[in-house]
């Protein structure tokens, strides 16, 4: 059976006291386990779509490779519940992998897996160094530029997306989930396959800002994340220490800068 993205939904509409049945379509979510030499290293819930973005993104935001060319095979395996990652190392990495497992203390929340205390939580995170700028004018006219392309969101209300906007260029990828955290690490995976550096842009979001997207952020090496909502105050300490500039509430009439405000610029205006 070949998994999509999106399923129809049957359900009883009301309006006006009035009920009829109805049905919409509705985003696939299935449990995605990501194996690394055969040992399961995460279990997310995600949509069913761009495997292998996933599989390299996930595995260069957690810091498991630190390029493309560490993950010699990647087989997605469709199992009775859900799909297997599964991905098999350089050799230099395996041993690595077998301690970080084998010190792993239990359960992992959303978007930290693989952490064994508070302190590698909150470890310190790669500097961010970056000349690019931007105006609030570019952040609003990207982010509205970005709903068109939200193909599964356009059918299903229901996911997030995350993007790069290059200026002078436009968006050039963008990947949706019904995770943010997933639609990161799927673009994060995106970028690598094309060669493009988030370093050269503005990574957008369809959601809040926590701390652990703008970890992967940095890990990207991102030097400006926009949000449609607003940031946590873990994220903007994070996104302050690591040289990353926080801009949240992008809304068509403005937005919010939080950390790092001299990479937005004012507008240019020609007399």
């Amino acid at each position: 059976m070949t998994l999509k993205s999106s399923a129809r939904g049957a359900s009883i509409v009301w309006h006006g006291g009035v009920a009829a049945r109805g049905a919409r379509m509705v985003a696939a979510e299935v449990p995605v386990a990501l194996v690394f030499d055969g040992g399961t290293e995460a279990v997310m819930m995600a949509t069913p779509a761009d495997f292998e973005d996933f599989a390299l993104g996930f595995s260069l935001n957690d810091g498991i490779v630190a390029s493309r060319d560490e993950i010699r095979e990647l087989a997605i395996v469709q199992v009775k519940d859900g799909v297997e990652l599964r991905a098999t190392l350089s050799v230099r990495n395996r041993e690595a992998l077998v301690t970080r497992r084998r010190h792993r203390a239990g359960p992992v929340g959303c978007g930290l897996c693989g952490v064994e205390s508070i302190e590698e939580a909150v470890r310190p995170l790669p500097r961010v160094s970056s000349e690019l700028d931007v105006t609030p004018g570019d952040i609003v006219a990207a982010m509205q530029a970005l709903a068109p392309l939200q193909v599964l969101n356009r059918e299903t209300h229901a996911v997030h997306a995350a993007a790069l906007f290059v200026p002078g260029e436009g968006i050039v990828a963008v990947r949706e989930d019904v995770g943010r955290h997933n639609a990161l690490d799927k673009l994060a995976g995106a970028l690598a396959r094309l060669g493009r550096k988030a370093g050269d842009g503005v990574i957008l979001m369809t959601s809040r800002v926590s701390v652990e997207l703008v970890q992967k952020a940095a890990r990207m090496g991102a030097p400006v994340m926009a949000a449609i909502s607003a940031p946590t105050s873990l994220a903007l300490r994070e996104a302050e220490a690591a040289g990353i500039t926080l801009v949240g509430v992008v809304r068509d009439d403005g937005l919010e800068v939080f950390t790092h405000t001299e990479r937005v610029r004012a507008e240019t205006h020609a007399r």
